[in-house]
């Protein structure tokens, strides 16, 4: 048996769906079934109500669970949550987690959730179960939270100066979870993971124009302004204050890397940043609504 976490998010609902569609057993860990209608008419898909933030709900959860996929928001609450599933999951007796982590988790780093990442796969390590890092890169599909300002505005407003990234769709992160979870060999292993090219916002802005056919523009903001919209947006402190730490670690070329390893290690070439463009143009000409992010 396999559970996955946040089953109900972007990552987590994706694979849920591709674990169903290769037969495998699945339990979705939800906080509300209601929320998890989606999966009903899925074949092997079992859903269980629990919140890792409350311990006491994750037993029958757990039961019987041999590989578990952790997954959970990025909120000030990361860490303990993770931290508690680690612990249950070893008193489960769960053999293998494998661990959705960031591209630059670093104990050090100025960027908060990047820190936690990195606390959360050292307890993991040293929790005697079998482990997989999958470090993904930053989402594709964040940009569906830059809609409004392109049918509005026809522009990205980002503080990313000229600096390059290497994003990724959720959709390859999900396939890679899927042959992790299914597959051997993987324990003890470290996966960074990142589409085929690094772009900077006016090459992001080039493939969003053409896919969509209308003119969208990059516009760099600074810093501090960006904060300021975010916070006037209603955007909670906390969050808008880990947003600028982790663009600040973007401008310096953190997320810059490309990494060869979906093609060399899994043997497919992952997602490019145009593919992405043109399956969602209707979501970024505001014709579609996009899912949550």
């Amino acid at each position: 048996m396999i559970l996955v976490t946040g089953a109900t998010g972007l990552n987590g609902s994706e694979l849920v769906q591709r674990l169903s569609a290769r037969g495998v057993l699945v339990r979705a860990l939800v906080r509300s079934a209601a929320k998890a209608e989606r999966f009903s008419a899925l074949p092997k898909v079992e859903i269980v109500e629990g919140d890792m933030a409350r311990p006491e709900t994750l037993s029958g959860a757990l039961h019987g669970v041999d590989r578990a996929m952790l997954i959970s928001s990025s909120d000030p609450a990361m860490l303990e949550v993770q931290s508690n599933f680690i612990e249950d999951a070893r008193k489960a007796g769960v053999k293998h987690v494998v661990k959705l982590s960031g591209i630059m988790p670093d104990l050090d780093s100025p960027f908060r959730f990047a820190r936690m990442h990195a606390e959360i796969e050292r307890r993991l390590e040293a929790s005697g179960m079998a482990f997989t890092h999958l470090r993904a890169g930053e989402f594709m599909q964040a940009y569906f939270r830059q809609v409004p300002s392109i049918v509005a505005k026809g522009a990205l407003f980002l503080p990313m100066a000229d600096a390059k990234i290497a994003s990724i769709d959720v959709c390859d992160v999900a396939e890679v979870a899927a042959t992790v979870l299914t597959g051997a060999g993987h324990e003890g292993k470290i996966y960074p993971l990142t589409g085929p090219e690094a772009l900077n916002m006016a090459e992001v802005a080039e493939r969003l124009s053409a896919a969509t056919e209308k003119t969208i523009r990059y516009v760099n903001v600074a810093p501090e302004e960006a904060t300021r919209a975010n916070l006037a947006a209603g955007m909670p402190p906390y969050t808008a204050e880990a947003l600028a730490e982790l663009f600040g670690e973007r401008r310096r070329g953190k997320e810059g890397q490309v990494s060869p390893l979906i093609q060399t290690l899994f043997g497919w070439q992952p997602t490019s940043f145009e593919e992405f463009s043109r399956r969602s143009a209707a979501i970024f000409r505001g014709e579609q609504s996009a899912p949550s992010v």
